[in-house]
């Protein structure tokens, strides 16, 4: 056996992450803020399509679950969100992978308002076991930004968007 082989190699303390295991990273996701504004609680089954190789939801359907909540919060609005206009784009997505999601599973996503801008609005977002004492697989936000079709340029957000976040 080499040299190279058997030299252990540590990594700078510097880089240590804060949520370095599953129950810490659990308990570090707290839930929705009490200040905030919850938009909905969406019931969604874990399809059998939506698995990966690993036999978990795969990370990008989480994103697919979010758009999901998101349209049928907006398409209940009272008023008008979207026309030949104006329309709401993603400027930004985090996601926060807690633990994988298995199936077969039923699973709740929730929206809640965290910052609300002059054309953007930053959606909260969990989603959540639909039993209760359910374990949390997922937190993070999305910036949602509204935008001139013609122009391409930030448009004024819509006021049954600003009603609806108050």
């Amino acid at each position: 056996m080499s040299d190279v082989a058997t030299k252990k190699v540590r990594a700078p303390a510097a880089r240590k992450r804060a949520t370095s295991t599953p129950a810490a990273a659990e308990t570090a996701a707290a839930p929705a803020p009490a200040a905030s504004t919850e938009l909905i609680r969406v019931l969604l089954s874990v399809r059998w399509r939506d698995l990966d190789a690993f036999n978990h939801v795969n990370n990008s359907t989480y994103l697919s679950y979010l758009e999901e909540a998101r349209l049928r919060w907006m398409m209940g609005l009272p008023g008008e969100w979207l026309d030949d206009q104006v329309a709401p784009v993603v400027a930004a997505s985090t996601l926060n992978y807690r633990r994988p999601i298995e199936w077969p599973n039923d699973v709740v996503v929730e929206l809640f308002v965290e910052r609300v801008g002059n054309s953007s609005v930053t959606i909260g977002h969990r989603i959540v076991g639909a039993a209760g004492g359910a374990p949390l697989y997922c937190d993070g936000n999305v910036v949602l930004v509204w935008i001139d079709r013609a122009s391409g340029q930030a448009a004024p957000l819509p006021a049954a968007v600003r009603a609806s976040c108050a």
